[in-house]
């Protein structure tokens, strides 16, 4: 678990910055207990290792960032807000807001592994949120009945205390993009991995993190969700991961 958390501040111009955190290499266990509520028979439990550090997005790519790489905004006009994560864009927009982004910043970034993912919203937790086993929307924004006004995507965190790795909004507010196929451990295994990857092909692509529409049960750190790589909705974006590139 990180001590001493290391930021990058990257300045994309016109006052746009987009804040990279460094993430420490380590071991997890990645999916969910048998005995953790709402548990998906898609979550068995098995050992991960994240041999490289990388750094990974201390908030999901927002409607300013998008605007300024690719001069437009796609999320919905009652969702507007330069702070607010940018949503309705598939997957293949996503890569070709990374190839922007890499081209102008001479960086090397692109869309995390769902391992990577679940690591990072962990932060080294084994419990259902990386807060605890109880939720509550003060500290994440998600579908809640008893809230008196509808749920939306809010700015970027605005109510989410960072976890142990400094990352905001890993539960809730929009759904994120992931690089895997749906398809290669759409069960897992019990076998160990080493920084798994996925296959080169497949159906669907992972997304992970749950969204201010769903329940608290699809917000869990274990819960995997997908879609096809044209999906486009009003609560779904992306969070980017950086590679270090060693001089």
């Amino acid at each position: 678990m990180a001590k001493n958390i290391k930021e990058e501040v990257i300045d994309l111009g016109n006052g746009v910055e987009l804040i990279m955190v460094l993430i420490p290499a380590g071991k997890f266990l990645m999916g969910s207990p048998d005995d953790e509520a709402n548990r998906e028979d898609d979550e068995m439990q098995h050992k991960v290792t994240i041999s490289k550090p990388f750094y990974m997005g201390k908030f999901e790519v927002t409607q300013e960032q998008w605007e300024l790489l690719m001069g437009n905004n796609p999320s919905p006009s009652e969702f507007k807000g330069k702070k607010v994560p940018v949503t309705d864009i598939t997957w293949d927009e996503c890569q070709n807001f990374i190839k922007n982004l890499n081209k102008k910043t001479k960086k090397k970034f692109r869309l995390p592994t769902e391992a990577e993912w679940e690591y990072c919203c962990r932060a080294g937790t084994t419990t259902a949120y990386y807060f605890g086993d109880l939720i509550n929307p003060s500290n994440a924004n998600y579908s809640d009945p008893e809230k008196d006004e509808d749920s939306e995507p809010l700015p970027v965190g605005r109510n989410n205390k960072p976890n142990a790795f400094g990352l905001c909004d890993m539960h809730g507010n929009v759904l994120e993009w992931c690089n895997d196929w749906w398809d290669w451990y759409e069960n897992y295994s019990d076998d160990d991995f080493i920084d798994p990857q996925g296959p080169s092909e497949g159906d669907y692509r992972i997304f992970r993190g749950g969204s201010c529409f769903e329940n608290p049960s699809e917000l869990r750190s274990a819960y995997r969700g997908s879609g096809v790589p044209s999906d486009r909705h009003g609560a779904l974006g992306f969070r980017l991961t950086m590679t270090i590139t060693i001089k």
